[in-house]
C-alpha cells in the first residue's frame, strides 16, 4: 500500500520513507538530524567495534555516523536526503 498525498498546489506527491543510511559515505555531520521533524535518526560513535572496516570509509576523520532510530515515526518529507552532503539515505514509497 503506497500513500499519495496533494501539496497544496493540488500536484500529487508521494512521501519517500527513509529506509537506510550508507554508514561507508556518513561524516556524521548531523544535518540531517537538525532538518528532522520527526524523532527518526540518531548519531553514534564509530567504535572500534563496528562492522564497518575504516579502510572502507570515505572519510576517514568521521568519528560518528548517523543511523536511523525510529523508522516508524518518519513521515516521508525526505528533508534528511535533500541536506546530507554525502547522499548517505535510501528511501521507499511505504
Amino acid at each position: 500500500m503506497s500513500a499519495t498525498a496533494v501539496t497544496r498546489g493540488g500536484t500529487p506527491w508521494t512521501p519517500q520513507y527513509v529506509e537506510a543510511i550508507n554508514p561507508k559515505h556518513c561524516i556524521g555531520c548531523g544535518r540531517c538530524f537538525k532538518v528532522c521533524p520527526r524523532d527518526v535518526l540518531t548519531l553514534v560513535d564509530r567504535g572500534e567495534d563496528d562492522e564497518i572496516d575504516e579502510d572502507d570509509w570515505d572519510d576517514e576523520d568521521a568519528k560518528a555516523l548517523m543511523t536511523v532510530k525510529n523508522a516508524m515515526d518518519c513521515i516521508g518529507c525526505g528533508a534528511c536526503g535533500r541536506t546530507c552532503p554525502k547522499d548517505c539515505f535510501s528511501f521507499v514509497a511505504a
